[in-house]
């Protein structure tokens, strides 16, 4: 498959019809050993999560697409006043290499230029390697390390903090 572009790249929000495949692409083991919850979630409990972050017009749920075909999740959650937000995402497991990337750069521009947001937050377990380069590769800088933070049930581990500040981001010409 050709190079994503971001012309062929948008976001949208996420509505209904989108839960199946969402919940899909949450719990396929590449996506949920990389999640603070990795049991597999239930369609249940994914409707009530849906369903809870609909009514909170702090929460935007959106789904990338690519030549108008699904390809991955963001979730943008703002975190207090001031247009600072986390954010959560993954990419579809069966998505054509290179659609994290564009998933990211697509997003960070809607945060930016259409949301208006002023920082973007993100965590990675220290273990995620890729999601650790994933955000240095997009201009966030590391803010620190929350040692033993999050416990799998067997194990703790450290989680990498990262922001990246609205006048920092550099959108693909």
């Amino acid at each position: 498959m050709p190079e994503l572009t971001s012309v062929s790249s948008q976001m949208r929000s996420m509505v209904k019809t989108d839960l199946e495949r969402v919940l899909v692409w949450r719990n396929h083991p590449d996506v949920r050993r990389f999640m603070y919850t990795q049991h597999a979630i239930t369609l249940d409990e994914h409707q009530s999560w849906f369903e809870r972050a609909l009514l909170d017009p702090k929460n935007h749920l959106l789904i990338y697409e690519y030549n108008h075909q699904p390809m991955g999740f963001v979730s943008l959650s703002e975190s207090g006043r001031g247009g600072i937000v986390d954010w959560g995402f993954y990419v579809a497991p069966e998505a054509p290499k290179g659609t994290g990337r564009q998933l990211g750069r697509t997003a960070l521009n809607h945060a930016f230029t259409q949301l208006k947001y002023y920082k973007v937050c993100g965590q990675a377990l220290a273990y995620n390697e890729r999601s650790i380069h994933f955000h240095q590769a997009l201009g966030f800088q590391q803010e620190g390390i929350l040692r033993d933070q999050h416990f799998d049930s067997e194990r703790y581990h450290h989680v990498i903090c990262f922001g990246l500040l609205s006048h920092e981001w550099q959108p693909s010409p």
